[in-house]
């Protein structure tokens, strides 16, 4: 029963320690630099333990206070940076009232300026008006003639119109009368030309084989010839196109051999057959 009274003692002792380390650490933060603070006790054995107890919850109290001024500090800052915004946004405040202040004295020297012009301007106007009346007056019964002589110039020009497109539609219907004549000639003029030219080509299909010399190999096959030649009917160039290749030198030769083919005496019929081309067989 003593030794736990004497633990107890012990305890009470820690405890009223701890308070006092706890006080002067609180003391020494927001009073006055840290100082040390010697305290002699008797400890027991039991005393010991509690001490080392106490001494850790003591560096948590430290901990706590660091983190209590970090904070304040913390704190701190952001309300100078809080006070530096707010007079920051007072100078941009004042120029901006400063700068409307004087657009807005600008603009009223403007509405004053305006208005000064708009009045000499109106009193401008004014003038031209009774002048422009006055002249309106006295030109009346002048534009009244000039609207009679425009009136007659106008239907003078619509009877000029009228026969002009009378004339016209008149040219017009010949011109496509004439238009219509000329292409049917033109028409039977083509026809009676490729009627020549196929005319021709025939007897120059006659004059290739009668010089043709073939064998039965060349069966079946054809060659395209590309033919010029000379208004009296002589070969100037021959040139072998697709086919067989034994057929269209054959053929090729057979021509160069005739030296000269028929031709027409027809410009247009000669101007179709002067360079043409021709696919040839051999008649076998």
């Amino acid at each position: 029963m003593a030794k736990k009274i004497g633990v107890a003692d012990s305890l009470l002792k820690s405890l009223a320690l701890h308070g006092a380390i706890v006080a002067a650490v609180v003391i020494s933060v927001y009073v006055s630099p840290p100082s040390l603070h010697t305290v002699e006790v008797n400890q027991t054995e039991s005393e010991v333990d509690v001490i080392e107890a106490v001494a850790i919850d003591s560096q948590q109290v430290t901990q706590q206070v660091e983190r209590i001024q970090e904070e304040r500090a913390q704190a701190k800052r952001l309300e100078e940076e809080r006070v530096a915004a707010l007079e920051r946004r007072a100078r941009e405040a004042q120029q901006r009232r400063e700068r409307e202040q004087q657009e807005s004295r600008r603009a009223q020297e403007e509405r004053n300026k305006q208005q000064a012009e708009a009045r000499a301007e109106a009193e401008r106007l004014e003038q031209v008006r009774q002048e422009a009346e006055k002249r309106i007056q006295e030109q009346k019964e002048e534009e009244a003639k000039i609207e009679e002589q425009r009136r007659q110039r106008i239907e003078e020009e619509r009877r000029r119109e009228e026969a002009a497109r009378q004339q016209a539609e008149l040219e017009r219907q010949m011109r496509e009368e004439a238009e219509s004549q000329r292409a049917a000639r033109a028409k039977e003029r083509q026809s009676k030309v490729q009627n020549e030219v196929d005319h021709f080509k025939a007897l120059i299909q006659q004059t290739i084989q009668q010089n043709w010399l073939t064998d039965p190999s060349m069966r079946g096959q054809s060659c395209a010839l590309r033919i010029s030649i000379a208004r009296d009917g002589f070969v100037t160039n021959v040139q072998m196109g697709d086919g067989d290749r034994a057929v269209c030198e054959s053929a090729r030769a057979a021509v160069l051999r005739a030296g000269s083919l028929p031709v027409s005496d027809d410009p247009d019929v000669y101007r179709e057959l002067s360079n043409f081309t021709l696919r040839v067989e051999p008649n076998l």
